[in-house]
């Protein structure tokens, strides 16, 4: 089973937000040494939680930090930009970091639609055309010409493998993304986590049975992220967890903000309305002991027929992310 990260950048009640940025860096070298394939990197916008605005830049500053491991978007919300620029920037990357750099694009705006508009006048138009900006951003990955243009750098003299062209995954949370995915010939990352797994069985299902094999995918290939908290006891797992149901509770309501410390939390609790919200909540999460945890992950990750799962850990204490983080590398043989 191959293990992956999907960080966010979250921002923390008593900190800054720059602290978040440096942290996943952080977290990426830790991440590595502890055997994980892959660490992602989302993008949000105009969001005082999540504060990864930018993954591309994060992606170059962890390149610098790491060796071994993938480093990706999860993702690229391409109708943003200029499929064009967007190529630029990771053959910049695959320079970096030859043969790590895996690039996931959403068609989400990542953000409220005001925001978008702010970043691209042309949101919703560009929304509407967005398997042509894939298709356009796969041909331009390859350094060479398309539509007359040449996305550089290229990689080395007379090296056209797939191994230098960086890996378009198509990232999405309903059966659009399983579609356009399964007509691309693409690898496919359901968000699981989005929606507590409604949804995913129809999505891969049909990503599965529509796929159109590729020269570079002849296979389909298909990933789903999860929220997962492993601690050293549940009752210490459920209690870090908090922050992030507290997190969720209010975004329900419109209000967001840094997330909070589970003492914090638990010192304030919830209303009987909230903790009949969360009893269902609570019922699906993947919250515990290290055991616990794996035996979850590794039942779903059989029921899906997957071989790669990536994990999204939230916690207000760095340390208690990492720890979870070691924890379940541990519980899958990654640690040593």
């Amino acid at each position: 089973m191959k293990l992956s990260v999907l960080d966010q950048s979250v921002a923390l009640s008593g900190h800054g937000e720059d602290e978040a940025i440096r942290d996943t860096v952080s977290l990426a070298e830790h991440c590595e040494a502890l055997g994980y394939d892959r660490f992602w990197l989302s993008e949000h916008h105009s969001l005082p939680t999540i504060v990864g605005t930018a993954p591309e830049v994060l992606m170059a500053a962890i390149a610098m930090r790491t060796q071994r491991i993938r480093i990706g978007s999860a993702g690229v919300m391409l109708p943003h930009y200029s499929a064009l620029k967007v190529a630029e920037q990771f053959r910049v990357l695959d320079s970096l970091a030859p043969g790590r750099i895996d690039l996931g694009v959403g068609r989400a705006p990542g953000g409220d639609m005001r925001t978008a508009r702010a970043l691209n006048p042309n949101a919703y138009m560009a929304a509407e055309n967005f398997p042509e900006q894939v298709q356009d951003l796969q041909a331009w990955l390859t350094g060479l010409p398309h539509r007359g243009i040449c996305a550089h750098p290229a990689g080395p003299i007379g090296d056209r493998t797939f191994e230098r062209i960086p890996d378009v995954w198509m990232l999405g949370s309903s059966d659009y993304g399983a579609r356009l995915a399964a007509q691309l010939g693409l690898p496919y990352a359901f968000a699981y986590f989005f929606m507590d797994g409604d949804g995913v069985d129809e999505s891969l299902a049909l990503y599965r049975s529509l796929y159109s094999p590729s020269e570079r995918h002849p296979k389909p290939q298909a990933t789903i992220c999860v929220w997962a908290l492993a601690a050293d006891t549940d009752e210490e797992a459920r209690h870090h967890a908090l922050s992030r149901e507290r997190w969720r509770l209010d975004r329900a309501r419109g209000v967001f903000g840094p997330l909070q410390s589970p003492d914090t939390v638990a010192t304030v609790g919830f209303s009987a309305s909230e903790l009949e919200t969360l009893a269902i909540a609570r019922s699906k999460a993947f919250v515990g002991s290290a055991e616990r945890v794996a035996e979850q992950l590794r039942e779903l990750a059989g029921r899906l027929a997957l071989d790669e799962l990536v994990i999204n850990t939230w916690a207000h204490d760095p340390a208690v992310r990492r720890h979870s983080y070691a924890l379940i590398a541990r519980e899958f043989g990654k640690a040593g």
